[in-house]
């Protein structure tokens, strides 16, 4: 399928304006550049209810932002970790999805950021995102949450992130998920699938760059053997929460999502997968100037009513 229209629009502008690759930047370059995709979206909905509130991990506070929807509790909720290759990302720009899918759904969405890279290498967000669940099982329901009607999400690195803490979550023995929204999840750095050579540049998130953001988070090799920073390296995938793997066609990381949807599958687990035809990494955030995007906020809506319906109280 041709690359969407307005996506195509996009990377010419961002083309234009000289945007240079990420891995030919520095950290704060980086950082600065994934902070304006925050302008590429539509105007935020109002939401019930934003509370900031804090969670403890490795002795550090870590901020988190809470979206209570109109509606009566107890809420489902949905812990979302932002993307950013480990390295950018913020609450910001998160903070229109965040409350899109608040709404849509009806569940609370609670918003996490971690320690990034290269100042926090691998373990210390998966770290995080593993304490940023227990605080959602000890803390959502002062904020009219349900904590046994959780689902964990994320996208691009924050879909890794999602992807692990469920493994913990099971590893672990708990909190118990409901699901998991993995959304063009980078899963490996060591993948060599066709979509890394087909989209190697001029999309966005190149080869080169997706290599650039794994060398900052992982501390060494070995880093790539463990399941909890590379998931797909996990013994199996069995006992996992039903799962929801959204991918882009023209991408880098596209045949690894979906070869890690494939093993969820193979291991027993509910699994749908859905590529969207056309559009690129990051349309998930780009719902003013990619129209499309819609339709992946759509599929995570249907996906987190539809696991969270049948879920006792408390």
């Amino acid at each position: 399928m041709a690359l969407d229209a307005h996506a195509a629009d996009l990377i010419a502008g961002l083309q234009a304006q000289g945007l240079k690759a990420f891995e030919h930047s520095t950290v704060e370059e980086v950082r600065a550049v994934v902070a304006t995709f925050a302008g590429l979206q539509a105007p935020p909905e109002p939401v019930a209810r934003v509370a900031e509130a804090h969670y403890e991990s490795d002795g550090a506070q870590i901020a988190l932002r809470v979206y209570v929807p109109e509606g009566e509790a107890p809420h489902p909720v949905v812990l979302y970790f932002h993307g950013g290759g480990f390295v950018a990302g913020d609450l910001d720009v998160i903070d229109e999805p965040a409350r899109a899918v608040a709404n849509g759904a009806g569940a609370i969405v609670v918003a996490a950021t971690y320690r990034r890279a290269p100042e926090h290498r691998f373990p210390a967000a998966a770290d995080d995102a593993s304490a940023a669940l227990r605080w959602v099982a000890d803390h959502v329901d002062s904020y009219g949450g349900n904590p046994g009607n959780v689902v964990v999400m994320g996208d691009s690195a924050g879909g890794n992130l999602a992807a692990v803490t469920a493994l913990r979550a099971r590893d672990e023995g708990g909190p118990r998920l409901r699901g998991q929204v993995l959304i063009y999840p980078v899963i490996n750095p060591n993948a060599d699938f066709p979509s890394r050579q087909e989209f190697a540049e001029g999309y966005v998130i190149g080869a080169g760059d997706l290599d650039w953001f794994w060398s900052n988070y992982l501390s060494s090799p070995e880093d790539a053997e463990h399941p909890y920073a590379v998931p797909s390296r996990a013994d199996g995938l069995e006992g996992l929460p039903p799962a929801l793997v959204l991918t882009t066609e023209n991408e880098v990381a596209r045949d690894e999502a979906e070869e890690y949807a494939e093993s969820l599958r193979k291991a027993g687990v509910d699994t749908e997968a859905i590529r969207f035809d056309g559009l690129i990494h990051g349309a998930f955030w780009m719902s003013g100037a990619v129209p499309r995007s819609a339709d992946m906020r759509s599929a995570v809506i249907e996906f987190v009513k539809r696991v969270t319906a049948t879920a006792p109280v408390g």
